[in-house]
């Protein structure tokens, strides 16, 4: 989906983005970040920030920065943000296929619900290991295909349906790792049931004197 497609889906969307997705997708921001151990003065960057569900998730005591392609649902972000007194915030109009930081940045990487959503998620991932720490931490919250030949064929059918709402369904997680050489720590789901997967990884990049 052209970036462009992207823009239109999310600003229809960004009003009611929280009435319709809150409840589905918040309880998943938030088991994969409290099952990070945050330090004073970590630098941290969401990736795909959206209407700003996360950021209260976010310890005061690190530099939280969030950013998005879409100006409407960082509108919604920032209302959050004046609400809650997130000081720690900063929020940014941004495209994550080409971020504008310097390499080594970031202690930790979030993007929650966006891998699927852009449209060149190998881009993303590079972006994300280039503004992050050598042995830095990801932490990925995403659909990916199922292992389950019979469930990949009916979500690869439904794929075009979704798609139209903004987001794939035919990713492969062992494909994103092995082209992207991600050093997975550990994946697991929310609940058994969840068709989507909490990946928590590091950033296996040298660091060069």
């Amino acid at each position: 989906m052209e970036t462009e497609s992207i823009k239109k889906i999310y600003h229809a969307y960004s009003g009611v983005y929280d009435f319709l997705f809150k409840s589905f997708f918040h309880p998943r921001q938030k088991r994969a970040l409290s099952d990070v151990s945050f330090n004073p003065g970590d630098k941290i960057l969401d990736v795909g920030v959206g209407t700003g569900l996360s950021l209260p998730l976010y310890p005061g005591y690190c530099d939280v920065t969030g950013v998005d392609l879409s100006s409407s649902m960082l509108a919604q972000a920032q209302k959050k943000v004046d609400k809650l007194g997130l000081a720690n915030v900063t929020l940014r109009e941004m495209d994550a296929c080409a971020l504008d930081f310097p390499d080594d940045t970031f202690d930790y990487v979030v993007a929650t619900h966006i891998i699927s959503v852009v449209p060149e998620p190998i881009r993303v991932i590079d972006e994300m290991k280039r503004v992050t720490k050598p042995g830095g931490t990801f932490v990925i919250v995403n659909h990916f295909v199922s292992s389950k030949p019979w469930m990949a064929k009916v979500e690869n059918i439904l794929d075009p349906v979704f798609r139209k709402f903004g987001w794939r369904t035919d990713m492969s997680l062992d494909e994103l790792i092995s082209t992207t050489d991600l050093q997975v720590d550990r994946t697991y789901k929310h609940t058994k049931i969840d068709f989507w997967q909490i990946v928590h990884a590091k950033n296996n990049k040298k660091r060069y004197c």
